[in-house]
């Protein structure tokens, strides 16, 4: 009996543990978010297929990361208040989740989605270059053919002096 390996899985698991290997602890909670909303969405995508079984994998590997993934790396001594209210939060997501595996309610995986997702988008926008040094982001620059002439063309910007 012959096990086909499947070319892709192997080179995305491969891609994935390098990825893991490489990444600051700031990047691995933003991919542990990622894993955990796509776990969501192929869960959604077998309930409503009715395919229980992978239904039931699709959660159960949510839930997991969910508590043994983001829970687990809170540190509730120094993050305080904040990292109270998330623990909290990420217990009534995973409540959720197991809710909606047993009485196979999407409802309750968009509202999942719905608490995470901007949680997921704070942690991807503070992980931007100079975010936390207090940098606000830059718009990108207005081409100079965009750009509107100078009022005044006595004025020293007419003159490019800034």
């Amino acid at each position: 009996m012959s096990t086909k390996r499947n070319p892709y899985e192997a080179y995305s698991k491969t891609s994935l543990e390098s990825e893991v290997a490489q990444a600051s602890p700031h990047k691995l909670i933003l991919m542990l978010f990622d894993g955990l909303l796509s776990a969501i969405k192929q869960a959604k995508t077998h309930m409503e297929a009715k395919r229980i079984a992978e239904k039931g994998m699709a959660l159960s590997k949510a839930v997991a990361i969910l508590e043994e993934g983001l829970r687990s790396s809170l540190d509730k001594e120094v993050g305080g208040e904040l990292a109270e209210n998330l623990d909290a939060l990420y217990e009534y997501c995973s409540d959720r989740l197991i809710e909606a595996n047993l009485k196979n309610k999407p409802e309750l995986l968009d509202e999942v989605v719905k608490l995470l997702t901007p949680i997921r988008d704070a942690w991807e926008t503070i992980g931007q270059p100079g975010y936390l040094q207090g940098e606000a982001p830059q718009p990108a620059a207005q081409p100079a053919a965009e750009a509107a002439p100078p009022e005044n063309r006595n004025s020293p910007l007419s003159y490019g002096h800034v």
